[in-house]
C-alpha cells in the first residue's frame, strides 16, 4: 500500500490550495479515505473524508472552505483548501484503513503566512 501526497507549499492567508494523495496497492474503490493534519504540539485530527459512495464529512473548523473528493480512475483524493488560515498550517496527511491496519502517507506540509 501507498499514500503519496503532494501539493502543499506556502500561502498568504486567504489563498488556496489542493493536495492531492495518489494510491496504490488495494482496491482504492472499495475503501473510505481520509486527510488528517497535525499541527506543531498539536494531537493529530480528522479534516475530512470521503467514503466509497461519496459521502463527506468535515472537521467544524474548515467546514464551508475545504472540499474533499476523489478519482476512483485516477486512484486518487483531493482536498480543494480555500480562504486559507494561519490556525491551517500543518501537515497534513493522507489515511486509509484497511481491515484493522492504519496507512499513512508520508504528509505534505501546509504554511499559510503573510
Amino acid at each position: 500500500v501507498q499514500l503519496v501526497e503532494s501539493g502543499g507549499g506556502l500561502v498568504q492567508p486567504g489563498g488556496s490550495l489542493r493536495l492531492s494523495c495518489a494510491a496504490s496497492g488495494f482496491t482504492f474503490t472499495t475503501y473510505r479515505m481520509s486527510w488528517y493534519r497535525e499541527a506543531p504540539a498539536k494531537e493529530r485530527e480528522l479534516v475530512a473524508a470521503i467514503t466509497t459512495g461519496g459521502n463527506k464529512n468535515y472537521a467544524d473548523s474548515v467546514k464551508g472552505r475545504f472540499t474533499i473528493s476523489r478519482d476512483n480512475v485516477k486512484n486518487t483524493v483531493y482536498l480543494q483548501m480555500n480562504n486559507l488560515k494561519p490556525a491551517d498550517t500543518a501537515v497534513y496527511y493522507c489515511y486509509v484503513r484497511l481491515g484493522s491496519v492504519d496507512y499513512w502517507g508520508q504528509g505534505t506540509q501546509v504554511t499559510v503566512s503573510s
